[in-house]
């Protein structure tokens, strides 16, 4: 037997593991599965070329718990190791540094990326564990080990009696961590970071149901029975997940069968995927899917699971995924992603950057697709999916680079167009006074429904723009296409719009005009409503409250992310009274001579120009429902 000191810088290596990584403890299972999928990956690799003369067979890893002995079991039937070995990769610890390291961090607790920055991936069972046991056989023709150590830096070192190849690594589970004793506890551990390893992992058995062979011998319970109950392995792993095989390989049900398998509380069916799958000048694969995320902002992120070889690594995509594709689901697969050993965080480098802007252009490509081989159905999905293009466009200049030919702009009336669709169609008839090629877009087809008619009813085209961010996306398109703008059918640059061909022909005289706008002036709430006499159309509205256009977009765009860049969070309210003096209540208001029967047509105009833009509210909603009740009577 040998006996020893395990070669590291620092005696107090075991504390450090226990105190440094006690937030992130629970990794211990996935470092020993993984350090356990890497030996029976290295055998498998040996027998394929020759250097290992043994049959590869069909291994498993299996994970077993000893309540009454406090033990929890890792066995693989791996290259395994002879004591040579086991001298060399387990004691003698790469550990230098560790002083810089203890320098570094004694004023923190918080760096979980400890073990793998150091190499020691199997040093984190000391995490859980106050003794580990290492029972392996080399695939060598060579005696087999037995390494045990008690957490402190003392060792043991002697012959074992095991026959079959491979390693078994037993903890003896601490006072403070019997919690990894409880079947639940890593069948859920199991679940989270094993779920797609590529090696089987056997956790338990259950029961099944097999068909009987012509005269076996049964248990008395099964003897009428066409079938018969058997105990198997309970395999809880998928060893060969769908983002590992080609996109040729996969129907669209295989792709919908494994968002269910990464989500199985997730009752909604995705709309579409993108399957990634590159190896020059980096390697990755991945699935992504493309929920239904309508316009709400507010959508939980962290769906997408980044994993290294089949090894679950995080749900923290930040910086690989571009920021914009977080609201999706899926999984992304890359060995080069540079993580430290422990494979839980990422390190800032160029490789990152590359992925994800292959991740960008890889999405927009499929994007394209999908609308020039389906644009019916593309549209279909549009509502669904807008959030996540327009947030693309306003983060990420390459996408926005493609997303011309693929954004659409929906009308009120259930039309779509791209935006070079929108400006040939629009060109010879939605243009104002200087040139310029007008959009009109309502943001709420109902509340603003009297001004979608009033524009309809001149010929304009209205689009629907409701999106939460929509303001920003106006603000970058108006930027990029000179001599475009866009105006809210509610806004004051409506005017230059609905105005008739004779629009400087009024009903009134001056001196009318300027009696009328005192009038009103008088009644409506000051400095809130600036009021304006324009001469449009006898049968436009009387009276029609717009807004500044300018300043309303940029309130928008202040409560949807801008308020910090723009300074507008608290803007007043401000909006202009537009009073028609072509209609025939600005006629009426001159010629009756009462002052309060004016007063009352001005209020009661007001107020309903009011209420269509939901801004009667209140005491003063109340107000005006009773005064339209003794109107009627």
């Amino acid at each position: 037997m040998t006996t020893g000191k395990i070669n590291v810088s620092v005696e107090n290596i075991f504390p450090l593991i226990k105190k440094f990584l006690y937030s992130d403890h629970e990794i211990f299972l996935r470092e020993l599965v993984s350090n356990a999928t890497d030996a029976t990956s290295k055998l498998k690799h040996l027998t394929s070329i020759g250097e290992a003369k043994v049959e590869y067979g069909n291994p498993i890893i299996e994970v077993k718990i000893d309540k009454e002995g406090k033990k929890l079991h890792v066995i693989d039937q791996g290259v395994g190791m002879t004591a040579e070995e086991v001298e060399k990769y387990i004691n003698q610890v790469a550990f230098s540094g560790a002083e810089e390291f203890l320098e570094k961090y004694k004023d923190s607790a918080k760096d979980s990326g400890i073990i793998g920055h150091f190499g020691l991936g199997f040093y984190s069972a000391f995490m859980v564990a106050e003794k580990v046991e290492i029972i392996t056989k080399s695939y060598k023709d060579e005696p087999a080990a037995h390494w045990t150590c008690d957490g402190s830096p003392e060792f043991t070192l002697e012959p074992s009696d095991k026959s079959d190849r491979g390693t078994e690594i037993i903890l003896h589970i601490a006072e403070d961590s019997l919690e990894f004793l409880e079947e639940g506890k890593i069948s859920s551990l199991l679940n989270k970071y094993n779920k797609f390893m590529p090696i089987p992992i056997k956790f338990g058995t259950k029961t099944e149901k097999v068909e009987q062979k012509k005269g076996e011998s049964v248990a008395e319970d099964d003897k009428d029975e066409v079938f018969k109950t058997v105990e198997v392995d309970n395999i809880i792993n998928n060893p060969n997940p769908a983002w590992t095989k080609q996109p040729s390989e996969l129907t669209d049900e295989d792709y919908k069968n494994f968002y269910r398998e990464l989500y199985p509380m997730q009752f909604e069916e995705p709309l579409f995927n993108i399957h990634l799958n590159v190896d020059y000048p980096f390697n990755l694969t991945g699935i992504l899917y493309f929920p239904k995320l309508g316009a709400d902002l507010q959508i939980q992120k962290d769906k997408i699971q980044l994993y290294q070889n089949q090894v679950y690594v995080t749900d923290n995509v930040e910086g690989i995924v571009p920021e914009f594709l977080t609201m999706l689901k899926g999984v992304i697969d890359s060995p080069d992603i540079p993580l430290n050993v422990s494979r839980s965080y990422l390190q800032a480098d160029g490789a990152v950057k590359k992925i994800s802007n292959y991740i960008t252009r890889k999405v927009a490509d499929k994007l394209k697709s999908l609308f020039t081989e389906n644009r019916e159905d593309f549209e279909k999905k549009w509502n669904d999916i807008k959030i996540v293009l327009e947030y693309g466009m306003l983060s990420e200049p390459k996408f926005y680079e493609k997303a011309g030919s693929f954004v659409l702009y929906p009308t009120v009336d259930d039309k779509y167009y791209t935006l070079d669709e929108l400006k040939e169609s629009l060109k010879d008839k939605q243009t104002d006074k200087d040139g310029k090629l007008v959009i009109l877009y309502a943001g709420n087809k109902d509340a603003q429904h009297s001004y979608i008619e009033a524009a309809k009813a001149k010929g304009y085209e209205v689009l629907l723009l409701d999106s939460p961010i929509v303001s920003h996306v106006i603000q970058k398109l108006e930027g990029d296409n000179n001599g475009l703008t866009f105006v809210r059918v509610d806004s004051d640059h409506i005017d230059n719009l609905i105005k008739t061909d004779q629009e400087s022909i009024s009903k009134l005289s001056d001196e009318e005009k300027e009696s009328l706008k005192t009038i009103v002036q008088t009644i409506a709430p000051q400095p809130t409503y600036s009021v304006q006499l324009e001469a449009l159309d006898s049968q436009a509205a009387p009276f029609l409250i717009t807004q500044p256009e300018f300043m309303r977009r940029m309130k928008e765009m202040s409560q949807s992310g801008g308020g910090g860049m723009f300074g507008m969070g608290n803007m007043p309210e401000m909006y202009n009274l537009v009073v028609n003096t072509n209609s025939d209540l600005a006629t009426a208001i001159l010629a009756n001579k009462d002052n309060e029967a004016q007063s009352a047509l001005v209020k009661q105009a007001l107020d309903l120009a009011r209420l269509s833009q939901n801004l009667l509210k209140g005491e003063e909603l109340t107000a005006f429902v009773k005064r339209s009740f003794e109107l009627i009577k």
